[in-house]
């Protein structure tokens, strides 16, 4: 390549990773929208910038126009998503970039949403708009992982979070609650729940924790929260069904409920395999609720049957320094061949493993 195809590929990567920085932005508040930045260019210099900041408000080009210091017309758009050509809550960015005189536009992906895949191109080139599309597809295409499973398999994005012992024990028994971990990785773990839609656990975490699920340690909106309690035996003293921070679901057999919204709580049919309630059904299930991403926070036995059933993207591993004596409760998350390490990092005097199925490992141990 020459070094001027060289230098102007460097400056369109330059103005597109801006873009995804913005949509970074919006994380924890666009869901189930996906995470979308903008920035409008004029002769080499930055002109206007936007991002999708809250689900239902304007979009990311919609919101870069109006941030413009000049008038937009004859500038180039970088989107990290193709720009949607329907009206949904709000009337179809294509039209606004064309009737502000967008001139040429660089997307990252084309927005997996059939009702929009291409034709949001398509629309842009009719009008007479230069459009290039595959700029930082990779980095595109990971920033909105949660949304394009969502859109394309019906199922939420799936993250398994655990804290161990030094030997790998989440805690005494089943029956008992203890903190493993320090103060540090307690807040990292507050910021991956502010960054999801939903958190999951079962029955027996609900019943011994009497949890809240809320986000304390860092500033973001608290996730749903979720309970796999197949007989709906729960008892509705519980403060995730009393103290109005979050949405509550608990998901329940189908074979002897159906579904009912409840001052408490709303309660969500799931259907049953060996007596237990299906992961793969409960997780369809919080989909069509408008729900693409899910944390796993559940005790030994929720964990061992999302592993089982296949359905983990990613796995967050939070490891303390000191080994848990008479312990019992084994963590059942290995890292096979499967699973590729992302990033490790210390946390305190912890230890962060991410790590994700079906990615080429990015850190080695």
């Amino acid at each position: 390549m020459e070094i001027d195809n060289i230098l102007t590929a460097n400056v369109h990567d330059l103005f597109m990773s801006r873009a995804i920085e913005l949509a970074k932005q919006g994380r924890g508040y666009v869901s189930p929208n996906p995470m979308v930045g903008c920035v409008l260019v004029h002769d080499g210099d930055i002109i206007g910038e936007g991002y999708h900041e809250e689900f239902g408000g304007p979009h990311a080009e919609i919101m870069a126009i109006r941030n413009a210091r000049e008038n937009p017309v004859d500038s180039t758009a970088y989107i990290n998503l193709e720009p949607c050509c329907i009206t949904g809550k709000t009337p179809p960015c294509t039209t606004a970039l064309i009737e502000n005189g967008i001139s040429e536009v660089y997307v990252g992906m084309l927005d997996p949403n059939p009702d929009v895949n291409g034709k949001g191109v398509e629309a842009l080139e009719k009008a007479g708009i230069m459009v290039h599309v595959g700029i930082l597809e990779e980095e595109a295409k990971r920033l909105n992982q949660s949304f394009n499973k969502w859109i394309t398999q019906g199922m939420p994005w799936v993250i398994a979070k655990v804290a161990q012992s030094a030997d790998g024990y989440m805690g005494i028994n089943s029956e008992t609650s203890i903190w493993l971990t320090g103060e540090v990785s307690r807040a990292h773990a507050h910021t991956l729940r502010s960054e999801v839609d939903a958190v999951l656990i079962g029955r027996q975490t609900a019943l011994i924790d009497d949890p809240s699920l809320t986000v304390r340690e860092v500033h973001g909106e608290n996730p749903k929260r979720v309970i796999m309690d197949t007989n709906r035996t729960l008892p509705l003293t519980l403060n995730l069904f009393n103290d109005k921070k979050a949405d509550t679901y608990v998901l329940c057999s189908d074979k002897r409920f159906t579904q009912t919204q409840t001052h408490f709580c709303k309660y969500l049919p799931v259907k049953e395999e060996n007596k237990k309630l299906s992961p793969v059904h409960a997780l369809k299930t919080l989909a069509k609720e408008g729900i693409s991403s899910v944390l796993i926070e559940g005790g030994q036995e929720i964990l061992k049957s999302f592993i089982e059933a296949g359905v983990i993207d990613q796995i967050f591993i939070y490891t303390a320094p000191d080994k848990l004596k008479n312990a019992q409760l084994k963590n059942p998350i290995q890292l096979s061949e499967e699973w590729s390490v992302l990033e490790q990092e210390n946390l305190g005097e912890d230890t962060l493993i991410i790590a994700e199925k079906g990615v080429e490992c990015l850190q080695e141990l």
